[in-house]
C-alpha cells in the first residue's frame, strides 16, 4: 500500500476543520430553533422537545447553550411602578367593556410575542368546547398572535371573518392566517377560497358553493371573535387590495374592523364595491356573544375608542401605553 502524499495528508487537516465547521453550524441553527420556540412562540419545553424530536433534559440544556452562545439576550429592567389591574379597570369602566387584558409597557413592535399573554387569559375565560366556532380575522395584528400559543383548540371550528384569497400579503391572506393558528394551537380549519371583493358573477356563484355557504353559518353560531382594529386608511401602509383608499368615504374612516370602515361616531361608511364585500355581516359581528379585538400602538388610539363605544367589540387585549393613551383621550 503506498504512503498518502503530502498533498493528501496537507488536505486532512483541512477537510476535518470543514466538517468541524458544518457540525458547529447546524448545532447554533437547533439553538436558534429551540431559542425562538421556547422565547418567542411561547412553547413549553415539552412542546419544543416533541418538535425538535430531543429529551426535555436536551431543551433544557439547548436553551442555556443559546445563551451562552449570544443567540438569546435576556435583559433585567427595574419595574417602573404601574398599576395594570387599575388600568384595566379604568378602561372597562369607561369604554363599558366585560373586560379588558394588558401587557405591560409598550408592545406595537412586537405584537405578536407582546399580545399573546393577554390574548391567551382572554380566550382562557371562555372554556370551548368540540364543536364550537370561533372566528379569527386577518390583519397585521392577527396574523403574528395567530402564529404564538394561545392555546389548546382541539375540536374548535376556526374559520376566517373575511375574504382574502388573492392578497400579496400573508397578513390579508384569511386562509394562511386560519392555517397559522390551526397549525400552533390546533383546531378544525375551515377555509373561505373568494377575494375580498369579488366580481358580481363570482359572488352569485359563491351563494351556491358549500364552503362558501359553511362559513356563512360559521359567523351566525360563533362563541367568540378574535378581530382587530385597523387604524385609519390614510395611516397604514398596507391595507386590503380591493379597498379605495382614495374614496371620500374610506379617506375620511377612522378605522375598521373586519373591513367594515367606521366614521368617527362608529358608524360604517359606503364606497364603491362596498356592497360586494365578502365579510362576516355587521350585525353578524355583532351577535357574536365574545368578540375580542387585539390592538397596539398609540396610532390607533381613536381607532379603537371609537369601535369600542361603538360596540364593535366587547373585550379588549392591548398593552399599558396604548391604554394610557386611550384613557386620556376619553
Amino acid at each position: 500500500m503506498e504512503a498518502p502524499s503530502v498533498t493528501e495528508r496537507a488536505s486532512e487537516p483541512r477537510a476535518a476543520e470543514r466538517h468541524g465547521a458544518q457540525a458547529r453550524d447546524v448545532e447554533l441553527e437547533r439553538l436558534y430553533q429551540a431559542a425562538q420556540l421556547y422565547y418567542e412562540q411561547g412553547a413549553t419545553q415539552a412542546e419544543v422537545a416533541e418538535q425538535l424530536k430531543v429529551s426535555r433534559p436536551s431543551v433544557s440544556r439547548m436553551l442555556s447553550d443559546a445563551r451562552a452562545q449570544g443567540i438569546v439576550e435576556i435583559r433585567v429592567h427595574r419595574p417602573a411602578p404601574s398599576d395594570l389591574e387599575g388600568l384595566q379597570q379604568q378602561l372597562e369602566e369607561k369604554l363599558g367593556l366585560q373586560a379588558v387584558h394588558l401587557a405591560p409597557g409598550s408592545q406595537s413592535r412586537r405584537v405578536g410575542p407582546g399580545l399573546a399573554s393577554p390574548t391567551r387569559r382572554a380566550l382562557e375565560d371562555l372554556a370551548l368546547r368540540a364543536g364550537d366556532v370561533m372566528l379569527i380575522a386577518s390583519g397585521e395584528t392577527t396574523y403574528p398572535l395567530a402564529q404564538q400559543r394561545l392555546g389548546d383548540f382541539s375540536g374548535v371550528v376556526i374559520a376566517p371573518t373575511v375574504g382574502g384569497q388573492a392578497e400579496p400579503d400573508p397578513w390579508h391572506q384569511t386562509n394562511e392566517v386560519v392555517r397559522a393558528f390551526t397549525a400552533t394551537n390546533g383546531g378544525y380549519p375551515h377555509y373561505l377560497f373568494a377575494p375580498s371583493m369579488p366580481s358580481d358573477a363570482l359572488l352569485a356563484a359563491l351563494q351556491d358553493d358549500p364552503g362558501y355557504r359553511k362559513i356563512m353559518e360559521d359567523w351566525n353560531t360563533a362563541k367568540v371573535a378574535l378581530i382587530g382594529v385597523g387604524a385609519p386608511p390614510s395611516a397604514r401602509n398596507s391595507i386590503a387590495q380591493s379597498v379605495p383608499r382614495s374614496h371620500p368615504n374610506v379617506a375620511k374612516a377612522v378605522g375598521d374592523v373586519c373591513l367594515a370602515f367606521f366614521d368617527s361616531e362608529g358608524q360604517e361608511v359606503a364606497f364603491p364595491g362596498n356592497e360586494r364585500m365578502v365579510r362576516i355581516p355587521s350585525s353578524a359581528l355583532r351577535a357574536v356573544p365574545t368578540r375580542i379585538a387585539a390592538a397596539a400602538g398609540t396610532h390607533k388610539t381613536t381607532s379603537i375608542l371609537t369601535a369600542a363605544r361603538a360596540g364593535w367589540f366587547n373585550v379588549l387585549v392591548t398593552d399599558e401605553e396604548t391604554a394610557q393613551a386611550i384613557l386620556r383621550q376619553c
